[in-house]
């Protein structure tokens, strides 16, 4: 049984987390770490992780912000305790606080916990050696009107993976108002949109001479980034420390040579 530490448990992602890890026979939630402290859903909520009791098998499930994530990195670090980071907004500092952590304690680290999503994210990376220099390609990500980040870390994590792919060649464009030019050759738009109760939605287009193809994901509820949370949890659970992604996930777990 794995002990869940939830750190955002009274937030939007919290409650959908709740709901995932009562019906996964797994794991359970030991306690929770957010800014409204007492109890939810019976389970204790402490202010901050300094504030635990000791808690055996562990692991941390982080959706609260960039602060909230390097915190909960270091203190696994410092305890023993892998962590899954999901907090979106973090900062190349924040970052390497975690790849830091990384050496002493598994850590999980995606922008978008989606299946659905990480899989678009392969297959983009394989369009993009497929089509070629003759495709010019956009993303156009859409979400809630509250999101604070734009563009969505998540354009950007498919963003970096098609470069990855085409060896560096593109440079990321997100703003053309002010420039009367025609496209750059190796230009990769990026364009973001935000409004009302979008929950999270992504799609790629590769654009040809005389045709386009589109690879696209909609998430309907933020169910989806809490099964990805909790697969994630219960594949952390057995790694030794090191940084591991989706990708690590999807190849050992969901496709296996």
């Amino acid at each position: 049984m794995v002990n869940i530490i939830l750190q955002g448990i009274c937030g939007r992602m919290g409650h959908a987390l709740l709901e995932k890890i009562a019906a996964n026979p797994g794991c359970r939630v030991a306690a929770g770490v957010d800014l409204q402290t007492g109890e939810v859903q019976g389970i204790p909520v402490y202010a901050g992780f300094d504030a635990l009791p000791p808690i055996a098998d562990a692991v941390v499930i982080d959706f609260s912000g960039p602060a909230g994530a390097v915190a909960a990195a270091r203190w696994g670090a410092e305890h023993g305790v892998p962590c899954v980071i999901c907090s979106t907004g973090l900062s190349a500092a924040d970052e390497a606080a975690l790849e830091e952590a990384a050496a002493r304690v598994a850590v999980f680290r995606s922008a978008n916990m989606s299946v659905g999503v990480n899989v678009l994210i392969e297959l983009a990376k394989r369009a993009a050696r497929l089509c070629g220099s003759d495709f010019d390609i956009e993303i156009i990500e859409k979400h809630h009107r509250n999101k604070l980040d734009a563009p969505s870390g998540t354009a950007l994590m498919i963003a970096d993976a098609i470069n990855t792919a085409a060896d560096g060649r593109y440079t990321y464009v997100y703003d053309r108002h002010a420039v009367r030019q025609k496209r750059a050759d190796a230009e990769l738009g990026i364009s973001a949109v935000r409004g009302g109760g979008i929950v999270g939605e992504h799609e790629v287009l590769f654009c040809g001479p005389e045709e386009t193809l589109t690879l696209a994901h909609s998430a309907q509820s933020r169910g989806v980034f809490a099964d990805g949370a909790v697969r994630a949890a219960l594949y952390l659970a057995g790694c030794t420390p090191g940084y591991y992604t989706m990708t690590d996930l999807l190849r050992d777990t969901l496709l296996p040579e």
